[in-house]
This record gives C-alpha cells, sequence and structure tokens, in this order.
C-alpha cells in the first residue's frame, strides 16, 4: 500500500503554485491600475483564483495564434476589470509584453482601459458596456453549435470548443442579460459556460439594496445548469465546477463563485473603493505585505512565469487539431475547403455574378415594390447561394421580411438558418456581433427602424469592432402610417448616420436595394444598417453607368435640361419619387433642376472632391428632401440652401395624408425651390 503523505505533499505544492498564480495576477493589475492612477483593481484580485483554474486546468488555447480556429473563446464580459485579462495575455505568452502592462490605459498602448478586439492579441471582443461580452458569448456559443452541425461529420469533430465568459452584477442586472441567457437555454448551448463574480458589490455599494434576484432561480428558469455558490478563491473547487459545467451537454452552465472584490488589500478588500479607485501606495505596501508577496512592482519571478506558459501546450493542441483538420480534409475535401473560405471570412467565388445578375434582375423587372420587399428579393436570390448567411428577425419575420423560401428555421434546440429572436431587439443585435466575432457566418437580423434605439449601443459596438454585421431596418419614416408618432422613426435615420464605421443606406427602389446588400455583405470591415420602406415606391429607370454610381453613396439621377443645373434636389429612399415629380414642375416653369439620389451620405462622403462637387456643384442652390430630421442635410445644401424635412414628431393617419399633411409634396418642394 502506497504511502499517502506524497500525495497530501503534492498537494499542498499545488495550492501554494496557485496562491502564487492568483497573486501574480494581483499585483500586476493593482501595479498597473496605481502607475496609471486609473483603473479597477477589485475584479481582477477578486477573480484571480478563477482566472488560474480556468486558464491553467481548461482553457484551449495558443498564445503563438490567437486566431487558431479550433480555440476556446474566452469573454471578459466585466470588461472593466481588463487588467485581469491583460494580467493572463502577458503571463501565458501572448505578444503583450510587461512594457504594455507598465503602459497600462496610455495612448495608443495594448492595454487600453477596456479590452478591444484587434488591438490586445488573445482579446475576442470589445467589452466594457456591461451585458454585451455575455451577449457576445451567446453569440459565439451558437455560431459554434450550428457550424459543427454543418460540417461535423463522423470521427472528424473539426469544430468543438467551449465559450467561457466571466462576468459580474452589473451583467446581470443589466435587462439584456435576461433576452441573452433566456435564449441560450432556449437554443440549449451547452459549451457555454459562464462563471459570476458574486461579490455583491458595485459602484454604490452592496448590491442588496438594489439587486436582490435569486439569481440561481432565474437561471434555472431559463434551462441553464446552475453550479454553486462555491469559494471563488478556492482553485480546486473552481476547477470541479468547470469540470462539471463541461460534461453537461444540453444545457448552458453558470457558476456562481463567491468571491471578495479587492481580495487581499486589507483596508479596501470587501467595499467599493476597490472597484474602480488604484489602491494607493500605502495600501499596495500592505497588500504586498499581507499576501507574502516580496516583489517589486510589476515583478514576476522566473519560476511563476515558467508555471504560467502556455506556448508549448498551446502549440501541441493546436498542431492536434492541425492533424484532425488534415483528416477531415482527406476525408472531406470539399467541406474542408467551404469551412475553411468560410472562417476566412471570403465570399463565394462567384459572388460577383450573383450579385451582378441580381442587380441586373431587378433593373429589367422594373418593379414598384417596397423597399422592404426589394430587400427580400435580394435575400432570396444570394442566401440559397451564400451558405454563411444566418438570418433572423425580432418577432417581425413577415414584416421585416427577411425570411427566404426553404430557409431552414432554427427553432429551440435544433439548428438552422434563420433565427426568430423574439421581442429582444438589442440581444438579437449583441448575439450578432458575437457571431460575427466567431467567424463563419454573416448575421443579419430584422426589426422597425424605430427599435434601432433598442439595438443602437450593440449596433455602435459592431462599428468600433469593425464587424460585418448587417441590420435590416424595416418601416421607415412617417411612411409607416397609421401605427403613430410612436412608431414613426423621424430622427433614427440621422442618428444612424453619426455612428462612425455604420454604412447606412437608405435605397429608393429595388436596384438601389440590391446594390446596397451587395455593398453589405461584402463589407469586412464595417456593419451596414439598410433603412426600408412599408410603402410601395416607383423604380426609376436608369442608365448603365448611373446603377454603376449608386456604389458611390450619390449620383445624379435626373439631370436638368441643358446640363446647367439651377437647382439640386437631394433625396433618399421614399422622397426621391417625391424629388423627380418636383423637377418636372420646376423644368416646366423653366428652372432646370438636377435630382441627386444619395442612399448613402457615408459612401459619398468618401469619395473624392472633384466627384463629390460634380454631383453637387457649387454655386448652385440646392435642396434636401428627407422624412426625417433636418440637421444633417445643412452639409450638403449649404446655409443658402434648404431642406425639407420633419423636426417633430409624427402622427397617426394614413401614410399618404401624413405626407401632405407635413408638407412631403411636389408643389411643396417646387415652392421652396423656387424661393430660394
Amino acid at each position: 500500500m502506497s504511502n499517502p503523505q506524497p500525495a497530501v505533499a503534492a498537494g499542498v505544492d499545488t495550492r501554494l503554485a496557485d496562491a502564487r498564480r492568483a497573486n501574480s495576477i494581483r499585483f500586476l493589475a493593482a501595479d498597473a491600475v496605481e502607475k496609471a492612477k486609473s483603473g479597477h483593481p477589485g475584479m481582477p484580485m477578486g477573480m484571480a483564483e478563477i482566472a488560474v483554474a480556468l486558464w491553467t486546468r481548461h482553457l484551449r488555447h495558443n498564445p503563438a495564434d490567437p486566431h487558431w480556429a479550433g480555440r476556446d473563446r474566452f469573454v471578459l464580459s466585466n470588461g472593466h476589470g481588463s487588467m485581469l485579462l491583460y494580467a493572463l495575455l502577458h503571463l501565458t505568452g501572448y505578444d503583450l509584453s510587461l512594457d504594455e502592462i507598465r503602459n497600462f490605459r496610455q495612448l495608443h498602448s495594448k492595454t487600453p482601459g477596456h479590452p478591444e478586439v484587434g488591438v490586445t492579441p488573445g482579446v475576442e471582443t470589445t467589452t466594457g458596456p456591461l451585458g454585451q461580452g455575455l451577449a457576445n458569448a451567446v453569440g459565439m456559443a451558437l455560431a459554434e453549435k450550428l457550424l459543427g452541425a454543418e460540417f461535423n461529420r463522423p470521427g472528424h469533430a473539426v469544430v468543438d470548443h467551449h465559450t467561457y465568459v466571466f462576468l459580474g452584477d452589473g451583467c446581470l442586472m443589466e435587462g439584456i442579460s435576461h433576452e441573452v441567457c433566456a435564449l441560450a437555454g432556449t437554443w440549449q448551448l451547452g459549451k457555454l459556460v459562464a462563471l459570476y463574480d458574486d461579490n455583491g458589490i458595485s459602484i454604490d455599494g452592496e448590491v442588496k439594496g438594489w439587486f436582490t434576484d435569486d439569481t440561481a432561480e432565474r437561471f434555472r428558469a431559463y434551462g441553464w445548469q446552475v453550479i454553486g455558490p462555491i469559494d471563488g478563491h478556492d482553485v480546486d473547487a473552481v476547477d470541479r465546477a468547470i469540470a462539471e459545467a463541461k460534461g453537461e451537454a444540453g444545457r448552458p452552465s453558470l457558476v456562481i463563485c463567491r468571491t471578495v472584490i479587492g481580495k487581499g488589500a486589507p483596508t479596501r478588500a470587501g467595499t467599493a473603493k476597490a472597484h474602480g479607485e488604484a489602491l494607493g501606495g500605502d495600501e499596495l505596501a500592505a497588500t504586498r505585505k499581507a499576501l507574502d508577496w516580496p516583489y517589486a512592482p510589476f515583478e514576476v519571478p522566473d519560476d511563476l512565469y515558467a508555471s504560467w506558459d502556455a506556448r508549448t501546450a498551446g502549440a501541441e493542441q493546436e498542431a492536434d487539431w492541425n492533424r484532425g483538420f488534415d483528416a477531415y480534409r482527406a476525408a472531406h475535401p470539399d467541406l474542408a475547403a467551404e469551412l475553411a473560405r468560410r472562417l476566412a471570412g471570403e465570399l463565394p467565388a462567384n459572388f460577383p455574378d450573383l450579385a451582378a445578375a441580381l442587380i441586373a434582375d431587378a433593373d429589367a423587372k422594373a418593379e414598384t415594390v417596397a423597399t422592404r420587399k426589394a430587400s427580400q428579393y435580394a435575400i432570396e436570390a444570394l442566401a440559397p447561394a451564400i451558405p454563411e448567411m444566418l438570418g433572423g428577425s425580432a418577432d417581425l419575420t413577415h414584416s421585416n421580411l427577411t425570411l427566404w423560401k426553404n430557409a431552414p428555421l432554427l427553432s429551440g434546440a435544433g439548428t438552422g438558418r434563420h433565427i426568430s429572436y423574439g421581442v429582444r431587439e438589442f440581444g438579437m443585435a449583441a448575439i450578432m456581433n458575437g457571431i460575427a466575432l466567431h467567424g463563419g457566418y454573416i448575421p443579419f437580423g430584422g426589426t422597425f427602424l424605430t427599435f434601432s434605439d433598442y439595438s443602437r449601443n450593440a449596433i455602435r459596438m459592431a462599428a468600433l469592432m469593425n464587424l460585418r454585421v448587417i441590420h435590416v431596418f424595416t418601416h421607415d419614416s412617417i411612411g409607416l402610417g397609421e401605427d403613430g408618432p410612436t412608431h414613426q422613426s423621424v430622427e433614427h435615420v440621422s442618428s444612424l448616420r453619426l455612428i462612425p464605421n455604420l454604412e447606412v443606406w437608405r435605397p429608393c427602389d429595388t436596384v438601389e436595394t440590391a446594390v446596397a446588400w451587395k455593398l453589405a455583405l461584402e463589407s469586412r470591415n464595417a456593419p451596414t444598417a439598410l433603412i426600408l420602406s412599408r410603402q410601395n415606391l416607383p423604380f426609376v429607370p436608369r442608365s448603365g453607368e448611373q446603377i454603376a454610381s449608386i456604389a458611390r453613396g450619390g449620383y445624379v439621377l435626373a439631370e436638368a435640361d441643358g446640363g446647367v443645373p439651377q437647382r439640386v434636389l437631394i433625396a433618399t429612399g421614399s422622397e426621391i419619387g417625391l424629388a423627380l415629380a418636383a423637377r418636372r414642375i420646376l423644368q416646366d416653369e423653366g428652372v432646370p433642376t438636377r435630382v441627386v439620389s444619395l442612399p448613402s451620405t457615408e459612401a459619398f462622403d468618401r469619395q473624392d472632391a472633384a466627384y463629390r462637387a460634380s454631383v453637387l456643384p457649387a454655386g448652385v442652390r440646392k435642396i434636401a428632401v428627407e422624412a426625417g430630421t433636418t440637421a444633417l442635410w445643412w452639409k450638403y445644401v449649404g446655409l443658402d440652401g434648404a431642406v425639407v424635412g420633419i423636426d417633430r414628431f409624427g402622427e397617426s393617419a394614413p401614410a399618404a395624408k401624413l405626407f401632405e399633411f407635413f408638407g412631403f409634396t411636389p408643389e411643396k418642394v417646387a415652392q421652396v425651390a423656387r424661393g430660394l
């Protein structure tokens, strides 16, 4: 019979090693915040042991290849604790030097105040707006499930990884957490593991005064497996909980970890002051003494670096995955090539032909339909041939028209290519961000334009992260009609145009809509918002040159008689027909008038000055016409121009009556043009 003593000693040694690893996180975080005199030391100090358990015993990753397709995904939803992630990336061997840790929160560093994808190697998503990292993780886990169902074959599980997310009380207080966690349970995302930092503290103090939810029962009601509460400072307990979570195939798992915010700081631990303030020199020195950490600021002993280093293990894991993928390629070469293409974000080789045929067909048919219907025509033509298009709607599928014929519907725990998100606009938008971040799909989702307010922060995050996500916003402007001012989106187009790196398109007919869809799918580094009408809009005949110019965002749609305009009418969407009718009035009165279609101000503003001047010539009076707020248009018409718009909320009435009531008539536009 063997002597148990060595095992006991080994256990003691392991606990001591884990404690030192945890303290290396604590002090890198605290030292960086102290040097910056800015940041959040409390969460990294409180979640250190949880991080040790996940990153040394479970997380599959390769620091030398942060984009390896077979890696697990790690999301820090409580992104204010960014130094936790930076410490982990530095210690495990990513390209994040100690100088970058010292440069925390400084201009152009790789360690910004909140994690930013594309800035720091190993960061999977940009977090900070609480709850959205959790939503992104749900999207990543859904993408993994759907991609695995599509590509895995018996004996070849090439898509098979977990998504782990750290989150705090703030993430669970945000309403988006309810939206996305309910969906994660419904979809049975068994490879999603959330580790909840249950420390009872937020910025304002103890949360028991405003957060008394029974979190465990809430998540059980969603259909999650709930583990704990456990001691979040016991590495072995966290390790066992993660193993249990990984053993559950059908349900996502929430591990409730009871922790002390700022653990180790003698006077700050367990208090709100640990959340978002540097500890201060005296407190930091006392913390070093309390935790027996005899090292200088930013000093980590070589043996600790060696114990954290994940490069060798990561390289072996990736090599093993690559061998599996080589076997998959040998057995299923077409599938392997298709998966590689989609993970690389490349459109099918025949996409240019598909898009050209779509645009030519729209031009040939010359249909007068709502642009939401024109959008569906584009989806019908493209989605069957572009399998990475993953559609959806927030309970408005047959109004947004995001569905296509024979589209496989995602229902419950199943799989599919069209998702009913329910009445969850914000959750839908943030989940789509996670899907795009994972790779393999191009997500698009629909709702009414007025509800883009619900989605706005996730749209902004997509723009910040340069994600190819497509928002289908239908029922624009007062053209919505009888539903009234609550649903009439008079300010929303201008509001969306204010978001940097968001491509906003408000097409006027089937051809412009087809072009907008083509460009949205090609837009690898920016999200797109398609602004579409409920009501039918007349088809506008064009030359081939004009069709080619649509992609430039603005172009001459109808030239003035003689080619020298005295007036230029600028319009978008449903107001193009109005501008063309006003032009006829002015032309009959002897006023040569040009009509410019400007479906995308973003694309137009990127054109060179010569082109923009050729479309909107200097010295000619300009009138912008759009059934929305007027402020944006003055930069195009100038102070000597005019804008026909609406700077108040709408009314409840049929659309035709509303356009007349608010002055959107050819006669009114012509009158304004004359008045200049």
